[in-house]
């Protein structure tokens, strides 16, 4: 009975720098979904407190933040680990890291406003304290929510989604 090898012999000395680099990546395990809702919220909180140091990063805690891990979702991909903070009134903040090619990992914090109809909400991409304080001063008069009228498709109903407790935002 011949003997086959199941593997090659190395190329390689057993202890040169690319048998140590080959034996780390061999090593390294994916996050568990634990390891993505903490490094979400410790991303969220130092956003908030680096990039909105006046409004949100004194008022949101690092305890308010809760981390959710990433998702498929079908026809759209994977979704980035996120993280969300309650601000009361059904006012909520999204944050998570846009990836791309060109970027890399960009900081992205999103308001999300319910809508004055009550049957949905409106999402805001926050661009700087400045953006935030403008819009905040826009939803004032109407006690938070998002003003709109209905014909002109501005605001995304609430369906329930498969997963119990969850909300799914649609168009």
């Amino acid at each position: 009975m011949p003997l086959h090898p199941t593997t090659r012999p190395r190329p390689y000395a057993a202890d040169s720098p690319l048998a140590h680099l080959l034996d780390m990546a061999q090593a390294v395990t994916a996050p568990t979904e634990d390891d993505q809702r903490d490094e979400a919220v410790t991303a969220a909180a130092h956003h908030a407190y680096t990039a909105y140091p006046d409004t949100v990063g004194r008022v949101v805690e690092a305890m308010d933040w809760h981390g959710h891990p990433a998702v498929r979702v079908s026809g759209i991909g994977s979704l980035e680990p996120s993280a969300v903070a309650w601000l009361d009134g059904g006012l909520w903040l999204h944050h998570t890291h846009r990836l791309s090619e060109n970027d890399g990992a960009v900081d992205v914090l999103t308001l999300i406003v319910p809508c004055t109809c009550g049957r949905g909400y409106t999402d805001i991409v926050l661009n700087g304290e400045d953006m935030l304080l403008e819009i905040l001063g826009e939803l004032h008069p109407t006690g938070g929510h998002s003003a709109h009228h209905e014909t002109l498709g501005d605001c995304r109903t609430v369906r329930p989604a498969p997963s119990p407790g969850l909300l799914t935002l649609g168009t």
